[in-house]
């Protein structure tokens, strides 16, 4: 099979093309910029662009196949010769259900918790030796890759984003995948720039569950009512499971499930629920509860999520990828929970569109409220590059219902700040899904005040 990735170097994109360059197939592609890892890993592989930039004859008639990423606009130049040559062209989740159509297919969908749900059902899967593929949004330790798709796997877990599957295709990408066995973790309102009113929104876990195979599976989380009566109105005949937070205690900073009491290294009531998720798509795929306790004892957490940065005296740094407010909320309550007797600095970066957007801050309301010093950050640059009106303090507190918070939107100014807090018997929590401008936060956090 001879494929072209039109915008190779997204996360996805180079991924899914290392998963079929292994798999034997002729792989080529394009992009405008490959920022690492992304050019590294596709160098290694041997399938990094010689050059930068679009070229029409990259596009030939004998190509088998062309996949388009989220990146290429709808006048993309070889977007534009694939068409006019009648080639097939698709969007990564299409051809990821091309290439596994014939497989068991385990989709994780909702607003949060996807990443830590699949990474732990994987860690099980690959405790116990068995055969299976995945796509799973973040870099995990002891897989090589992000994606992989084999011939042999009878079985594919994949994390089911949300987001639209290509500029020329506006469907959700967990629309495409047509699980079997489908999780929803929970609804909360992202992706604004896209889905402007909450409604229209929520509606997309509801043809999600339309997508589900006859005679699937439906795993749920109860707790979040919106879910619930979404899924209690639902015609699917599909199974339904709900799931709720496991009994567990804690104890000198450490969670245990009861009532087996295993210790574990994640921790928070949205973790435990994660984790209660797994246990049930692991239970489908004939793994026992205390197979699956046995083998997430060992599991570390998903990069980037609950990361221990450094830990000193009564002092840990936690760097997260929450940045919506539902992720923002249950990230705080998690460390104050946990660590009782500590003060919390929370520290959020806004940078996604939605949370920039003045429409949507209101939905922050009350999100930073169990910290003990609730800071933002959003690097002026953000606002510039994404073409949207700054905020002020005022703006963010007003917000936030919060007029203690802190707001910068300077790093080094933020950095100088927090370096000036004494830390002792306190947590600091750095959440973002871009880079606080560049601050180097490990060095930060070994360099703190405790």
């Amino acid at each position: 099979m001879r494929i072209h990735f039109i915008a190779i170097g997204g996360s996805a994109m180079h991924n899914l093309a290392i998963a079929l360059h292994k798999k034997g197939f002729q792989v080529t592609g394009s992009d405008d910029v490959i920022f690492e890892p992304s050019s590294s890993r596709l160098a290694r592989y041997g399938i990094l662009p010689e050059h930068m930039g679009w070229d029409e004859a990259n596009i030939t008639a004998d190509l088998d196949a062309v996949i388009l990423g989220m990146h290429a606009f709808a006048d993309n130049p070889e977007l534009l010769k694939a068409r006019s040559l009648g080639l097939k062209i698709y969007s990564y989740p299409e051809y990821i259900y091309e290439q596994t159509k014939n497989k068991l297919r385990v989709v994780i969908g909702g607003s949060h918790g996807k990443t830590t749900i699949t990474s732990m059902i994987l860690h099980v899967l690959n405790y116990y030796e068995r055969d299976f593929d995945y796509l799973v949004g973040a870099q995990l330790e002891g897989f090589d890759t992000m994606v992989k798709v084999t011939e042999e796997a009878p079985l594919i877990v994949i994390e089911g984003d949300e987001y639209l599957a290509s500029t020329i295709d506006r469907r959700p990408k967990f629309h495409l995948y047509k699980a079997n066995i489908a999780v929803i973790s929970g609804i909360a309102w992202d992706h604004i720039n896209v889905f402007p009113t909450f409604e229209e929104y929520i509606q997309q876990f509801d043809l999600f569950i339309n997508t589900i195979e006859p005679h699937g599976k439906l795993i749920f989380c109860q707790n979040d009512k919106i879910l619930s009566d979404l899924v209690s109105k639902s015609a699917t005949d599909a199974e339904k499971i709900g799931y709720d937070i496991p009994p567990h205690k804690v104890i000198d900073g450490i969670t245990y499930i009861l009532p087996e009491n295993t210790a574990l290294n994640v921790f928070g009531d949205h973790n435990l629920m994660n984790l209660n998720a797994a246990r049930l798509v692991c239970e489908q795929l004939e793994i026992s509860s205390a197979e699956f306790y046995q083998a997430i004892s060992s599991f570390k957490g998903a990069a980037r999520r609950l990361e221990l940065l450094h830990r000193q005296n009564n002092t840990n740094v936690y760097k997260d990828f929450a940045h919506s407010p539902s992720k923002l909320k249950a990230t705080i309550e998690a460390v104050k929970s946990q660590f009782e007797g500590r003060n919390l600095v929370a520290c959020i970066e806004l940078h996604t569109f939605s949370s920039l957007n003045k429409a949507f801050l209101a939905q922050y309301e009350g999100t930073m409220d169990e910290a003990d010093l609730a800071i933002v950050y959003i690097d002026e640059q953000t606002f510039r590059h994404k073409k949207m009106e700054p905020f002020t303090s005022l703006d963010v507190q007003t917000a936030f219902k919060n007029s203690n918070l802190q707001f910068f939107n300077d790093a080094t100014t933020l950095k100088l700040y927090l370096s000036n807090i004494n830390f002792k018997n306190t947590n600091l929590l750095l959440m973002s899904s871009g880079n606080f401008g560049g601050i180097d936060l490990v060095k930060l956090a070994r360099e703190l005040n405790t």
